[in-house]
């Protein structure tokens, strides 16, 4: 971007890996001309290792982070969410911009929100207004924290923009701006297409799984429940898991091995994951961001959690709330072809990171003018 000295310094905060396909629609957006501000991007440390965050940003576009704080996760979500906070807050004192932008609900994007709204710095959600009712999910207290102490609201269908105004947020600090996630993939998809399945794959001859949710992987028992329905599934089609880490590390913990038919991956980069993902007849998961690929992939999407802060996926049709126990009746229906087409959303159009970049110019602008 040219003139960047001069131009507003917008920090776009990345901790973990789901992070970085929605800030990616907003990079690229804000790279077309005329530049509205420098955008930097500020890696807290939460995902470090390759898999799950560097070779995303080669596969996204993205630049290698400007900003590295070094925060690595664990430790509980007390000591990750104040060792970032600690550092967010050193870095801003230091070198302190314009507005920070952060992508969805990990405790990196709390922490980040928290120390820049406490330094009087603006704060942007992309991806507000989720809910998904259940507060036992740290992931639902952390976004609705942030949605109340942020300035700019980008919610991904008018739906949840309504919600937000709803619950008593200024309307012009709210835009509905549609699904970044769907603008990365449609960006992708042709690239991530084009990659070598694992061997031994063929196109429609295997489902995906993704599990790493704490209710559904921390403790013995439900993780035993769901391997077992995995297993019930196999029988009907072999499922393929890219291990999350946190999944993995509790298998060993627990002494549970993937049942057969269920054939374990290392975690994949952004393009190879979505190729998998393109060329799968079915997905198994608990990850909010797979619910939304899969429904722009139009693929069925079987979602093992009792409720989702993406409902919008529900009514699209081809995205279901399934029990462990229900879960290979789901598989034969889907197989069957008794499952429903994925309907159009209306905003998951590939344009959210345009009508984000709108928003932002406005509000920088309307800041310029005031001071």
């Amino acid at each position: 971007m040219g003139g960047g000295d001069r131009l507003p310094i917008v920090h776009l905060v990345a901790a973990a890996r789901p992070n970085l396909p929605k800030l990616a629609a907003l990079w690229h957006a804000l790279a077309e001309a005329p530049p509205v501000c420098a955008p930097r991007l500020l890696h807290t440390g939460q995902h470090q290792d390759p898999a799950m965050f560097g070779a995303h940003l080669a596969d996204l576009g993205l630049p290698a982070p400007h900003i590295a704080l070094g925060v690595a996760g664990g430790g509980g979500h007390a000591a990750t969410t104040g060792r970032t906070l600690i550092a967010c807050e050193d870095e801003w004192r230091a070198r302190r911009p314009a507005l920070v932008v952060v992508a969805g609900d990990v405790d990196g994007a709390l922490a980040a929100a928290l120390a820049a709204r406490k330094l009087g710095i603006p704060v942007a959600h992309l991806e507000a207004g989720l809910r998904c009712g259940d507060r036992a999910m740290p992931e639902e207290i952390n976004r609705r924290a942030v949605d109340a102490i942020s300035d700019l609201l980008w919610a991904p269908d008018a739906a949840t923009a309504d919600r937000l105004r709803a619950e008593g947020h200024p309307p012009e600090a709210v835009r509905a701006v549609g699904n970044a996630m769907i603008d990365s993939l449609r960006r992708a998809l042709p690239a991530a297409r084009a990659r070598p399945l694992p061997e031994g794959l063929a196109p429609g001859g295997y489902g995906v799984v993704t599990l790493h949710r704490p209710a559904n992987v921390d403790a013995p028992t439900p993780l035993a429940r769901l391997l077992a329905a995995l297993g019930e599934a196999a029988r009907r089609l072999p499922l393929v898991w890219p291990l999350h880490p946190r999944t993995r590390a509790r298998l060993a913990a627990f002494g549970l091995a993937l049942p057969p038919g269920v054939r374990a991956l290392p975690p994949l980069g952004y393009l190879d994951f979505l190729g998998l993902l393109a060329r799968a007849r079915l997905v198994a998961t608990d990850s909010g961001g797979v619910q939304e690929e899969a429904t722009g992939l139009d693929l069925p999407c079987l979602t093992l959690r009792p409720s989702t802060e993406r409902p919008v996926t529900l009514e699209a049709g081809s995205n279901r709330l399934v029990a462990p126990e229900g879960l290979a009746a789901a598989v034969a229906r889907a197989l069957a072809g008794d499952w429903p087409r994925a309907a159009p959303i209306p905003l998951w159009d590939g344009r959210a990171g345009a009508r984000m970049r709108a928003h932002l110019a406005e509000f920088l602008g309307a800041a310029r003018a005031a001071a």
